[in-house]
């Protein structure tokens, strides 16, 4: 199987430009058809792939990184009576169902990266619509804060995958209709089964855009929206931005190595283990010195290497369905780095970095894989740096030390960033979630703030699963793991997803719900992805066959 990267930077493109005109940057989406990530289908239309998607997610990072300046971004066609024509159907009827999944689950968050850049960083995204904008297209486009439709009789908003395809909108868009554009009902049902779509005044009395312009019209209205939406952004006009360069790593038989993280896959027993490097260094004194620092940051380092390890472990080790969570390293220096990002979030490039954390750790939560957090001799779970732990499905600390370890003993520490900074998907914090029914539970881990928990402390505080001493560890850990391999990876999919957003149900909840269970099994039944099935239909001029049993 050929690896998929996701790295990349601007001059590797295919498919997008940026341009920069002071405080608005354009993103402009301009698909070469020629350019899949594999062989076997053209990308006519500006549809898109993984590959597209990769690229853009590279310079949502990029803008918010590199160019502080940046307060609005036009998200805009470079084909003519076009903007997207969606995930590109040969694609996903040629992909495996692993890949199709995954492919959904990174668009789903890149998007996500988008929704939340006007709260994370002050950055408002306008989207242009010209011609048509399907599916994908359209998902794109309500990724955005504020829609403008060309009012030309052809452009349009669609969301045709019910009719056309028998699957649902891959990324968010049924959801997005009802919950973010608040479309009643009826009309996102009438909406979600028009081939042809929705364009002109119709498309803004519904909700489905914020406004359409007239051609002729359109540069003048785009200023004054620019101008308008930058005036109430305080991204800051001088600041130099922090360029994001290659990744250090290095690939082998058996894992990846970072300079802030390891990852070692066991192909004999599907575990993998990832450990967290704590900083060797001192934090710097605050965020202009952090800045200086650029991408060496240590957080930031981290966040960057943490957050590709976690994409190449779901796209390229499908088998390794448990992974096992570790840290080591000196938990003050930990500690004084979140001390550092707590104090100094009016500094841009520190608001930045915490708020890629938040994010980082949330694609933790939203993979499907086992997660094990093991605390043991060495580590360093505090602050910022335990929610690792606390995103995990079971948690374990061991008790004391081994004979001739020289190693201190595992602890946790807990800090401001545990209680409320780092919400998950549900918007409550990991502690919140894990005490959603003992508050006198939540309150004790509070009160413990900033105090050196030992693994039996941490256990008494309901923080871990368990403590175990040196007698017990290996072999508690070994039955753990061992009963865990032995599940089915679909039960455990569907167990995990359910179990780890109890509280309230936000509109990124339903979306990684829906895309666990109902996109999921969608993808896998015959009526889309049978011989005589939609995915495979579509464009032959040959109508597929349903099975019309409702299940």
């Amino acid at each position: 199987m050929v690896r998929i990267d996701f790295q990349t930077s601007p001059e590797l493109y295919n498919h997008w430009k940026l341009d920069f005109d002071g405080p608005v940057a354009t993103v402009t989406m301009d698909v070469d058809p020629e350019s899949g990530l594999v062989p076997g289908y053209e990308l006519k239309l500006n549809s898109y792939d993984l590959g597209v998607d990769i690229e853009l997610y590279d310079a949502v990072m990029r803008l918010k990184f590199e160019h502080p300046e940046v307060k609005v971004v036009l998200l805009r066609s470079g084909k003519d009576k076009v903007f997207c024509a969606g995930a590109n159907i040969r694609m996903l009827s040629q992909s495996s169902h692993n890949h199709k999944v995954n492919f959904c689950k990174f668009t789903n968050e890149t998007r996500n990266t988008i929704e939340v850049a006007q709260d994370d960083s002050d950055q408002t995204w306008v989207c242009v619509v010209n011609g048509t904008a399907a599916g994908g297209g359209y998902e794109l486009a309500l990724a955005t804060d504020y829609i403008v439709l060309i009012d030309d009789n052809a452009s349009s908003v669609s969301l045709p995958e019910v009719p056309l395809l028998a699957v649902l909108p891959g990324t968010g868009g049924l959801t997005r209709v009802t919950d973010k554009r608040k479309v009643r009902r009826d009309r996102a049902d009438i909406f979600c089964t028009l081939e042809e779509g929705i364009r002109g005044s119709r498309a803004v009395d519904w909700r489905l855009v914020d406004e359409t312009v007239k051609g002729s019209a359109l540069e003048e209205r785009l200023g004054e929206l620019t101008a308008e939406f930058a005036g109430k952004s305080n991204r800051p006009d001088n600041a130099a931005g922090v360029k994001l360069p290659p990744l250090d790593r290095e690939f082998t038989d058996d894992g990846v190595r970072y300079s802030t993280l390891e990852v070692e896959v066991s192909k004999e027993t599907g575990v993998a283990t990832l450990t967290v490097k704590g900083p060797t260094q001192d934090a710097p004194a605050d965020g202009d010195a952090a800045a200086a620092e650029g991408a060496e940051f240590w957080p930031l380092r981290l966040c960057r290497e943490l957050d590709d390890a976690i994409l190449h472990l779901r796209a390229n080790e499908l088998t390794a369905g448990i992974w096992s969570l570790k840290t080591e390293g000196d938990p003050a220096r930990v500690l004084a780095y979140d001390a550092l990002l707590e104090k100094g979030q009016e500094n841009w490039f520190l608001h930045e970095v915490f708020s890629y954390w938040k994010r980082t750790v949330k694609r933790l939560d939203v993979t499907s894989r086992t997660l094990i957090a093991l605390a043991e001799p060495g580590s360093c779970f505090a602050g910022f740096l335990a929610e690792i732990m606390f995103a995990a499905d079971r948690s374990f600390m061991f008790e004391g030390t081994e004979e001739g370890d020289n190693r201190h003993e595992a602890e946790l520490t807990l800090s401001a960033a545990n209680f409320g900074p780092l919400p998950m998907a549900n918007g409550l914090s990991r502690l919140e979630t894990r005490f959603l029914g003992e508050m006198e539970s939540f309150e004790s881990a509070k009160a413990a703030t900033s105090q050196t928990l030992s693994a039996v402390r941490a256990a008494e505080l309901g923080l871990v699963t368990d403590a175990f001493d040196d007698i017990d560890w290996d072999d508690e850990v070994r039955i753990m793991l061992e009963e865990r391999i032995s599940f089915s990876p679909d039960g455990l999919t569907g167990m995990e997803a359910n179990l780890r957003f109890p509280g309230p149900e936000t509109m990124e909840t339903k979306i990684f719900g829906r895309l666990t269970a109902w996109q999921n099994w969608i993808f896998q039944r015959p009526n889309a992805v049978g011989e005589d099935g939609a995915l495979l239909k579509y464009g032959t001029g040959v109508r597929a066959s349903y099975d019309k049993k409702r299940v």
